[in-house]
């Protein structure tokens, strides 16, 4: 299963990189990762005019994107845009951060895991 991190460098750029989370075979309930310990869920719903400019990660959280689409900055100048079913590991709790908005002018929904 893929998803995209964005983390912050030494020197408090944030970057992205492709993940590739490992799932095993547990036969008839399909593919299972490891356990994530996670602490809570948090649901929310944005704007179609959301336009959030240089903000961090307020914790270590993934980030599961249900309705729409956004366009997300690195501070090294990456853009990715992610889409429903898009998986985001939002580990720049520090630094310059991100800038997020959306994209095509609906209200989107979102799942965040906070993690331990």
């Amino acid at each position: 299963m893929q998803i995209v991190r964005i983390y912050a460098d030494d020197a408090g750029e944030s970057h992205f990189e492709d993940l590739a989370f490992p799932l095993r075979d547990h036969g008839e309930i399909g593919r299972l990762s490891e356990l994530i310990p996670a602490s809570g869920v948090i649901i929310r719903e944005t704007p179609p005019t959301y336009d959030y400019d240089w903000h961090t990660a307020p914790r270590r959280q993934i980030v599961v994107l249900l309705v729409g689409s956004i366009e997300i900055e690195a501070s090294d100048g990456e853009k990715r845009q992610m889409h429903a079913g898009d998986l985001l590991f939002a580990e720049d709790t520090a630094g310059r951060g991100h800038r997020t908005r959306t994209l095509g002018g609906v209200t989107r929904s979102s799942l965040f895991i906070t993690l331990d």
